[in-house]
């Protein structure tokens, strides 16, 4: 299963509910990014947004937390509708933040940054549901991916083979036709593009090729 994630990052925001409908019908997640101008220098949303969005859409909201406090929140995004939340292994308290989103009923997902090694995931690899390689420096949209992250997309996808893990292995940043192959043939099966997709005069079909692109590469079975 491969899916692709649209950030509603590089949407328009003045007219969220109509972005949502234009990728709904090519994908059944979308990818939520929350900057909180300290872990990363930009500002977006909140849970209320959140809220707002859940009642045009039952799609899986995908709630990447780029917080220094990611903990203070779980709560909140849940009860907005969140359905996953991923929190940077750089802030601390990885283990806590994982169990704690569990007990709350998301998906709990880690993030790491492109300069982070491998080995800040690792321990935590059986305790996420999700993982997210980031293939640039978050905090804003419209970036190019940064391909020296390519390998560590590789290491995690075979230490989840090796220890027949079943958590996604997601990646954000530069994502397009152009890189989603590469991406895909290092093991990602969840594709966030934001630009390439918002940025599109047809979002849909832009998930459609990006898609195509990402399959052409991964072996059948």
């Amino acid at each position: 299963m491969l899916r692709i994630a649209p950030s509603l990052l590089s949407a328009d925001f003045g007219n969220l509910a109509a972005a949502v409908g234009e990728v709904a019908s090519e994908t059944d997640w979308l990818h939520v990014d929350i900057m909180d101008a300290h872990f990363v220098p930009n500002l977006t949303i909140g849970p209320p947004v959140v809220e707002s969005l859940r009642k045009h859409t039952g799609v899986y909201f995908d709630c990447h937390l780029m917080m220094t406090s990611p903990g203070d929140y779980l709560q909140a995004f849940r009860q907005a509708g969140a359905d996953g939340c991923t929190v940077h292994v750089e802030v601390g308290d990885t283990a806590e933040l994982l169990a704690e989103a569990k007990k709350l009923g998301l998906r709990a997902g880690i993030a790491v940054n492109p300069e982070t090694p491998y080995e800040a995931v690792d321990p935590f690899l059986d305790q996420a549901d999700l993982i997210l390689c980031m293939t640039v420096h978050p905090g804003f949209g419209g970036q190019s991916s940064i391909e020296d992250v390519v390998p560590k997309v590789a290491r995690v996808r075979a230490e989840l083979d090796r220890r027949g893990l079943s958590a996604d292995l997601e990646v954000d940043g530069g994502i397009d036709e152009e890189t989603a192959p590469t991406v895909a043939r290092a093991g990602a099966r969840v594709l966030v593009a934001g630009s390439a997709i918002f940025g599109a005069p047809a979002p849909w079909e832009a998930v459609r090729r990006i898609r195509e692109a990402a399959m052409a590469v991964i072996p059948e079975g």
